[in-house]
């Protein structure tokens, strides 16, 4: 009886050092290539290893499709396979192909529900040779959100959640507090006229809602190019919050 206790006592202590291991502290850093995003973020950039977590500004398709391609464009700069995980048959391959994250580089998971979600999105985190795990969730505890959290920097994987709702009620969710690294939240803006007919680039208002050990910060841009690269679409980036802009926080 003394012999099992003691063998796991060591191998709590054998994996309490593997995660404090300076190898695994080690961050990665994933920058967006634009000096005003990049330095309002500590490092300047997405740390890999990390959770992160994404919104679209309304309760629309619309501003859901911006958050997704904003988590595609982010997926697509990191190296290797990207682990998608859903509960929902919505996904757009060729949107996601548009922001960067071409087809042969997605790895689909249909979950069927929120539970398997989960866990698939954790298993994916801790696996170790993926590129970055993006999942659909409605609902992040802090618990969950801290095993994803430790799942991802443990492997040293991005962890993306995109946050949807089926109901109203669920967006509260957004609010509470979580593990993650970063919040975002996209909105979806008028595109700029072009000088011959034809739609032009789309544009979002990429708002910086918590960044741990940074600060809040909200850019105008334009929305994922094919490489998965923003680009700062003029000079409101970073401004500070007005009233005006409160319609889009509510």
């Amino acid at each position: 009886m003394e012999g099992a206790a003691n063998r796991v006592l060591h191998d709590l202590r054998a994996k309490v050092a593997r995660l404090e291991s300076p190898q695994l502290r080690a961050r990665t850093i994933l920058p967006f290539g634009d000096v005003a995003i990049d330095g309002k973020l500590p490092g300047g950039g997405l740390v890999v290893g990390a959770l992160h977590e994404v919104a679209g500004g309304g309760n629309g398709a619309v501003d859901g499709a911006a958050a997704a391609l904003f988590a595609a464009g982010i997926a697509a700069r990191t190296v290797g396979q990207v682990l998608w995980c859903v509960t929902r048959h919505d996904l757009f391959a060729a949107a996601l192909a548009q922001a960067g994250l071409g087809p042969d580089r997605v790895i689909y998971l249909e979950a069927g529900d929120e539970k398997s979600l989960l866990s698939s999105f954790e298993e994916g985190a801790r696996h170790g040779c993926l590129g970055a795990v993006v999942a659909e969730v409605s609902k992040l505890s802090m618990t969950a959100s801290r095993r994803l959290h430790l799942a991802a920097e443990a492997s040293g994987t991005m962890a993306i959640a995109v946050r949807r709702w089926r109901r109203q009620t669920e967006a509260a969710d957004f609010g509470q507090p979580t593990a993650s690294a970063t919040r975002w939240r996209v909105s979806a803006l008028p595109s700029v006229p072009l000088p011959v007919p034809g739609v032009g680039r789309a544009r979002w208002l990429l708002e910086l809602i918590r960044c741990r050990a940074g600060e809040s910060a909200d850019f105008l841009v334009d929305a994922c190019d094919g490489e998965g690269r923003l680009r700062l679409s003029s000079d409101l980036a970073d401004r500070s919050f007005t009233a005006r802009d409160a319609r889009w926080r509510a």
